[in-house]
């Protein structure tokens, strides 16, 4: 933050300068349409992963928590992807989806659907929800852990009368488990948030520091590393205005932070009473 107010050449800016760079920030429009942009995308970005994330997990961990072989497998297996790598994770999907040779393509060609083909991290449309599924297929097992060890720790005698009152599987998840995991769900969407709002390897790994294409897939992440560390002809400001940008990430993490900490504690007291 200290940095933010000062501007220069090199790593360590020493001409103060206030708060011109945040003006800067947001009333020059080369500075600002890739800030909002990335803001933008930041928000798409998000929004895919809670949905694979914290839907699919939890239904996931709903599912696995029933009795049946080979549960504990599942749960295990589950997990695997989030001990990778991010890097590695983004160069397995750039192979998988390689236009020329990728094994999805070739699937897709395979079963007769030629006409899905696309070039997935090379079209502006696509290439932010396919970087939003790597990672979410990365980080899924981490929700279903969450989410596992919440509903394991449910009193089985309250979902047992439930069952015995008639309660099917929906009026359970909805009357009994959400309720009563509602803390965790706040920590994974805390977590994701967190996560998705400082997200730059898989951006790195897979379109680049510009968010190619077009800047399509640019995050707060990839746009502070380039203002701040990548010379002017490659996007660069200066490490005061990526200073600016990284304050900028800050202040808005932590007040999404703050609003869903107040968000879920309310409905839990909802819940409660």
């Amino acid at each position: 933050m200290k940095y933010s107010l000062f501007t220069g050449d090199g790593l360590i800016p020493d001409n103060f300068v206030g708060l011109d760079n945040f003006v800067s920030l947001f009333t020059e429009k080369r500075y600002y349409s890739k800030f909002w942009n990335a803001f933008g995308n930041n928000i798409k970005f998000f929004f895919i992963v809670t949905i694979v994330q914290n839907v699919f997990g939890f239904l996931m961990a709903v599912l696995i928590t029933r009795p049946f072989k080979g549960n504990k497998t599942v749960r295990k297996i589950s997990f695997l992807p989030t001990t990778l790598s991010v890097l590695v994770v983004g160069y397995i999907f750039k192979l998988i989806l390689n236009p020329y040779y990728g094994v999805f393509d070739n699937f897709l060609a395979l079963i007769g659907l030629k006409e899905f083909i696309l070039p997935w991290l090379g079209d502006p449309r696509t290439a932010l929800p396919v970087v939003a599924f790597a990672v979410s297929w990365q980080f899924f097992g981490e929700s279903v852990l969450f989410y596992t060890s919440g509903i394991d720790s449910i009193d089985r005698s309250i979902i047992e009368a439930a069952k015995i009152d008639g309660a099917g599987i929906w009026r359970e998840m909805i009357h009994i488990i959400l309720p009563s995991i509602l803390p965790i769900v706040g920590i994974v969407t805390i977590l994701i948030f967190i996560g998705d709002f400082t997200q730059f390897d898989i951006i790195f790994a897979m379109t680049g520091t510009r968010g190619d294409p077009s800047y399509s897939t640019d995050l707060f992440g990839s746009l502070f590393y380039r203002t701040a560390f990548a010379s002017s002809e490659r996007g660069g400001w200066g490490t005061g205005m990526g200073a600016a940008v990284a304050t900028m990430m800050f202040i808005i993490v932590s007040m999404g932070v703050g609003g869903f900490l107040y968000f879920f504690s309310k409905k839990k007291e909802g819940y409660d009473k």
